[in-house]
């Protein structure tokens, strides 16, 4: 294992060079080959239709094709056995009409753009284009529910991959989500159990405490025990609508893939289609908390806490009530006297456990309102006066172990600024091109290219996330879908996992920055590669005490060892310099580290 130096540690903090997208363009664009752009792509064509314009006869080819396709999509998806036919005609018609009113709005603002050389107007014209398709796809996620609410949710989270005008105005679905009557939740777990709420609760409360978009949570009390418990249950409707949802939004993104072939987002609907019968059985969801308590019940040092299961049916789940405030309540962590540095720290042990420990399982979930905070009456062992609870865990995947391995050699690389390592590993991880590496780094990290190659551990600044979000502007977007639609579905999941506690971590606004996160995880990654060092000597002829097996296993222990207390000595030199009250959040590459 190549020890990390602490030159390339004072080094990754040090480059000011303003960042820009278009240079990490400019390496793909050397090698790609050329695409001939002209404005026909985006015109509406010629007919022999008279009276009408060609730009009203597109419109009215797009809107009758969309609705048809959407049609057959909703009488494929639905049949016979669910008798809502006016429902499935208005929910299938806000799609297909929204669908197509975007595609028509984008092929003119695109010509538009193209007419204008005016570097200002061209950014102009197609934010405002980004904007009015954003809201008017926002009013049909709203109105439809369920599963567009989660997609949508899903979609306000892709900063790295969506424009701005389009994420920032789905954030409103996370706080936006339908509310089942009691009623029908009455009438539900009758159905599914066979027995009334009153046989099994004693207090059901009418009013949940939490909605999402797939379900809502209601406190109850059992009439057995008496015990406090939290009772998930589906919203009744959902699994109704689920074929005929999951059939819109397929027909959605392979339709904007038939008009806009550089924006191929199939692989989103492929993976929603993977991923939502995971979500939508609460037994396996269930499975998956029981097995994440296990794996940390072996880690005692972390404050983390995983609801016990009680029972679990397909569309409910019973555990126990492990209430907390958000993350994000920097008001109920400062009054509380929790450091908000060791919050992140600890999250960062948390998830980096969960990708790199040996057979973990992986929460690819970890968004706001499905973490907790609380304060403890004494303190942990570990010295934590916290506790992280980590809520639904419908969405887990299993990494491979030679992709652990791989994973944890490329972030190593990241962090020791070996470029060469990166590109590598990057190509073992997810088969990554040379030309495709500046994309899948900045992807990966969430940072700009140029801060990737020479200062990672400096905090992120709003100059650096406006460019990086104009940069989607300029071209960026169709190259890193057409990348993402490539790599394995995993790495997906991984990325997004990435992203959602890269946000967290910011929300805290820690004095330390992004810094302390990026120590931990190379504490990781250097046991990952300490480990396939250990099995690779266990599979060599002799044992580990023979001599060339020990000698091997000696120096590997020595090369972790090196890294880990290298990592020591920097995370103590930044603990000090946090208590005198310096800032640890950018440092120079001057910076005398020993």
């Amino acid at each position: 294992m190549k020890p990390l130096s602490f030159a390339s540690l004072g080094r990754l903090a040090s480059n000011n060079t303003p960042w820009t997208c278009t240079s990490c363009r400019v390496q793909l664009l050397r090698h790609a080959k050329p695409r001939r752009i002209s404005s026909q792509r985006y015109s509406t064509g010629s007919s022999g239709w008279s009276g009408r314009s060609p730009r009203t006869r597109a419109r009215v080819a797009i809107l009758t094709a969309t609705a048809t396709g959407a049609t057959g999509a909703g009488v494929l998806a639905f049949t016979d056995d669910i008798k809502y036919g006016y429902d499935v005609t208005e929910r299938t018609g806000r799609v297909a009409t929204t669908l197509a009113l975007c595609i028509n709005d984008y092929r003119t603002s695109l010509n538009e753009r193209e007419k204008n050389d005016d570097p200002v107007e061209q950014e102009t014209i197609l934010k405002q284009c980004h904007k009015r398709c954003a809201e008017r796809t926002l009013k049909v996620l709203e109105k439809n529910g369920g599963i567009f609410i989660k997609l949508g949710q899903h979609l306000s989270a892709m900063t790295y991959l969506l424009p701005y005008e389009w994420t920032s105005t789905f954030i409103p679905l996370q706080d936006k989500c339908p509310v089942s009557s009691y009623e029908s939740i009455e009438e539900m777990f009758r159905q599914d159990t066979g027995e009334e709420l009153q046989d099994y609760f004693s207090e059901f409360a009418h009013e949940p405490i939490g909605a999402a978009s797939l379900a809502q949570v209601h406190l109850a009390t059992v009439k057995e025990t008496g015990q406090r418990v939290a009772v998930k249950v589906q919203h009744p409707g959902l699994a109704q609508w689920a074929p005929l949802d999951m059939a819109l939004t397929k027909f959605t993104f392979s339709t904007l893939k038939r008009f806009f072939p550089e924006y191929d987002l199939e692989w989103l609907s492929s993976e929603m289609e993977a991923s939502l019968p995971q979500e939508l059985d609460f037994q396996l969801e269930a499975n998956n908390a029981i097995r994440t308590k296990q794996h940390f019940q072996k880690l005692p040092e972390l404050p983390l806490v995983i609801p016990d299961v009680l029972w679990a049916k397909k569309r409910i789940l019973v555990m126990a009530n492990e209430s907390g405030s958000r993350l994000d309540d920097l008001d109920y962590l400062d009054s509380n006297g929790i450091d908000r540095d060791e919050v992140s720290a600890t999250l960062a042990h948390i998830f980096n456990e969960m990708i790199f420990g040996k057979n973990a399982p992986l929460h690819c979930d970890p968004h706001g309102g499905n973490i907790a905070i609380r304060k403890t009456s004494e303190r942990r062992r570990g010295g934590h006066n916290f506790e992280i609870i980590i809520y639904d865990h419908g969405l887990y995947r299993d990494i491979p172990e030679h992709l652990r391995r791989s994973y944890a050699k490329m972030w190593l690389a990241v962090i020791d600024g070996d470029m060469d390592g990166m590109k590598q590993h990057a190509h073992d991880v997810a088969g990554i091109t040379e030309e495709q590496f500046p994309l899948f780094a900045s992807a990966i990290t969430g940072r700009d290219y140029t801060v990737v190659s020479s200062s990672i551990l400096k905090s992120r600044s709003e100059e650096e996330k406006k460019t990086m979000g104009d940069a989607l502007q300029e071209g960026l977007l169709s190259d890193l879908v057409t990348m993402l639609g490539q790599v394995p579905r995993i790495i997906l999941l991984i990325l997004k996992t990435n992203d959602l506690t890269r946000s967290l971590d910011e929300s805290l606004h820690t004095r330390q920055g992004p810094m302390r996160t990026f120590l931990i995880l190379a504490h990781y990654c250097a046991r990952t590669v300490l480990r396939e060092q250990v099995d690779e000597i266990r599979q060599r002829p002799g044992s580990l005490l023979s001599p060339g097996n020990a000698i091997r296993f000696i120096a590997a222990w020595m090369g972790y060892l090196r890294v880990e207390l290298k990592l020591e000595v920097f995370e103590l030199w930044l603990s000090i310099r946090r208590i005198i009250g310096l800032n640890t959040t950018q440092y120079g590459s001057s910076t005398s580290i020993i």
